[in-house]
């Protein structure tokens, strides 16, 4: 009973962060999203547009091996609490610059920059006090209600984000930010207690770092897991770099338009959510990790890079995204299984430079694709009725090409990692 009451204890801190830490996160990509159309707005580039994220990914990737050794050093909580305070003075900052006038791009990437820094140094602290908060037999579930939250917030960010920006720009953005992060603040340092890790807190940081490395060089089933999704990030990323400069010229797109064809990725994602929570165990977590990312890669492309009408590029995004919590779940387990608590913290850094490196890269080649690429070659030979057929005219048809490129490599990718990831078997204890 006494063992049953703790658990009960844990799952109602677990809910609490996460549900807290949810809504912060929800303001946060609402600025996020924002920002991308103010931009768009001010300098219809893709690229520059991209920027934002690359500087924003830049630090997290060059720092996240560091940044695990400092979270298995360091209090869980504190570390997660200064993040995010420093995180919101940025928020701060930006908000200052609007409402002055003098808000400027460079500003936007030198202010990403450094909230990117400050996500890589609280992300694997969270990552780890999910863990420390949660028996093993419930990281599915757990894993499941992250997802869910990252599905809820994929749906109602682009859609309030657009409301409020119609209704007053950025600075009302900004606001609803800003009260998300009081509230995530106040839960985080009043109501969580989180359980001491164990762990060499006294060791050199860059001892830390290197042991975090070993340990996946002597683990090749997550280093293999590891590889495959950083290819699957440098494709979604490039997509997430050309989907404006797909949707927002087109004349059945726009920025509403936009902001409703990424809410549905959220909906899958909250359909692939209730999945996780319904599906039994897979036989072998590992195939179930890449089969569900090759379906996700062999459709969404393809059907953006030949469709014209939204209710498509709305079931593109459904397609594409139902399976990601899926894979998302056995991922995780197979994680949180396999690495010891005591090395979470700098394994979880190291997994994110080597995982997420490809993303600001991604973003660079999916806007210079559309941009510099296939927008100026579309706009030479679009007339050709055979690129018409299958991409349109005018401005977008360029990104539709660059849709038809990243459908291709993701399928690839997954077809020749899949295999070598059929090497490896995992099954829950």
């Amino acid at each position: 009973m006494k063992t049953e009451n703790t658990n009960n204890k844990d799952l109602k801190q677990f809910l609490i962060l996460w549900s807290t830490q949810g809504l912060s996160q929800l303001g946060s990509s609402m600025t996020a999203f924002a920002l991308t159309l103010w931009l768009y707005e001010t300098t219809g580039s893709a690229l520059k547009t991209a920027a934002l994220s690359i500087c924003s990914y830049a630090p997290y990737v060059i720092m996240s091996i560091f940044a695990g050794a400092l979270s298995d050093r360091f209090d869980k909580k504190k570390t997660m609490l200064v993040c995010d305070l420093l995180a919101a003075l940025c928020t701060i900052t930006i908000m200052v610059m609007y409402v002055s006038g003098r808000l400027a791009p460079w500003h936007l990437y030198a202010v990403n920059a450094f909230s990117g820094l400050m996500n890589t140094v609280q992300q694997p602290a969270s990552e780890v006090a999910v863990t420390l908060l949660m028996p093993k037999e419930q990281y599915q579930r757990a894993s499941g209600f992250q997802s869910l939250s990252r599905s809820l917030i994929s749906i109602l960010h682009p859609l309030l984000a657009t409301a409020l920006y119609s209704l007053g720009g950025l600075k009302i953005v900004i606001v609803f930010d800003l009260g998300s992060f009081a509230a995530a603040f106040l839960a985080l340092l009043f109501l969580i207690r989180l359980p001491q890790a164990s762990g060499k807190h006294q060791e050199r940081i860059l001892v830390l770092a290197k042991e975090g490395l070993a340990y996946l060089k002597d683990t090749p089933m997550i280093l293999t897991m590891i590889l495959f999704m950083s290819g699957i990030n440098l494709v979604s990323s490039a997509f997430n770099a050309a989907l404006p400069g797909y949707v927002i010229p087109n004349p059945r797109g726009g920025t509403a338009m936009l902001g409703v064809v990424t809410s549905f990725a959220g909906i899958a994602m909250v359909l692939g959510s209730l999945l996780v929570q319904v599906l039994p165990r897979p036989k072998n977590r590992m195939k179930a990790v890449y089969v569900c990312m090759l379906i996700s890669m062999a459709t969404e492309n393809f059907l953006l890079a030949f469709c014209r009408q939204p209710w498509l590029w709305c079931l593109s995004q459904v397609i594409g995204w139902i399976l990601v919590p899926v894979m998302s779940a056995n991922y995780d387990v197979i994680f949180r299984s396999t690495v010891p608590v005591e090395l979470q913290g700098r394994v979880y850094a190291c997994r994110n430079t080597l995982q997420f490196f490809t993303i600001p890269i991604g973003m660079f080649l999916g806007g210079s694709m559309v941009d510099s690429l296939f927008e100026p070659l579309m706009e030479r030979y679009g007339s050709i009725p055979l690129l018409t057929f299958l991409f349109g005219t005018g401005k977008g048809s360029g990104a539709a090409v660059t849709m038809l490129v990243l459908g291709l490599a993701g399928t690839i990718h997954c077809l020749v990692w899949g295999h070598k990831m059929n090497q490896f078997t995992f099954h829950d204890q």
